[in-house]
């Protein structure tokens, strides 16, 4: 069974789709785990970010600050191509060899990656199916400060950090309109699972 990448702007509903392919029994690789994985305390790629950011972006506790790195990172882009060059080989072998174990463990497994930033850093790879969470901005928007209690020019901040919707649609094999119901979008999930798998 081939690789399944599923991805989706922020407050996409994208989560709400990898627990219900779980759910049916799908292998879910979560790519912010492996982030936050590979940046545990002690970890070597937080060892980098220390050196190309400064010790003042890890806690006293050891841990990476995030918020601290966030704040100077974001609105630089030289600043987060920097951070990427550090973060995204690690998580790419981690990936890999979590793909691989699932694959080891059944052959037959179906493996989700699910992973928000695969227009920007993955979508090259050799995926079988790219599935797209979609929900128009403007109601991501409204989920951002309604749900999650951002602040409107934070929640717009974050989309507009992220990709156009129309550059993920365009890598898009299947798209997902989570703009409807939770019932409409699970109804939806459960089709594409089985097209995936015949079932």
């Amino acid at each position: 069974m081939p690789l399944i990448a599923l991805t989706g702007g922020i407050a996409s509903g994208k989560s709400t789709i990898s627990r219900r392919l779980q759910k049916h029994g799908a292998v879910v690789v979560d790519a912010d785990q492996i982030v936050r994985d590979v940046q545990a305390p002690g970890s070597p790629v937080l060892r980098e970010i220390a050196a190309a950011f400064g010790d003042d972006v890890i806690d006293p506790s050891g841990a990476l600050d995030r918020a601290g790195l966030g704040a100077r990172v974001f609105g630089d882009d030289t600043a987060l191509k920097r951070l990427n060059a550090i973060v995204h080989p690690a998580v790419r072998a981690e990936s890999a060899r979590r793909f691989r174990e699932a694959f080891e463990t059944d052959a037959d497994a179906v493996v989700v990656y699910d992973v928000p930033l695969l227009v920007e850093a993955r979508a090259d790879d050799p995926w079988g199916t790219i599935i797209v969470a979609h929900a128009p901005a403007a109601e991501r928007l409204r989920r951002l400060i309604e749900l999650r209690g951002l602040e409107p020019g934070a929640a717009q901040d974050r989309i507009d950090a992220q990709v156009s919707d129309e550059k993920r649609l365009e890598i898009a094999d299947t798209v997902i309109d989570t703009s409807g119901t939770m019932e409409h979008t699970l109804e939806q999930t459960d089709a594409v699972w089985k097209q995936l798998t015949g079932a």
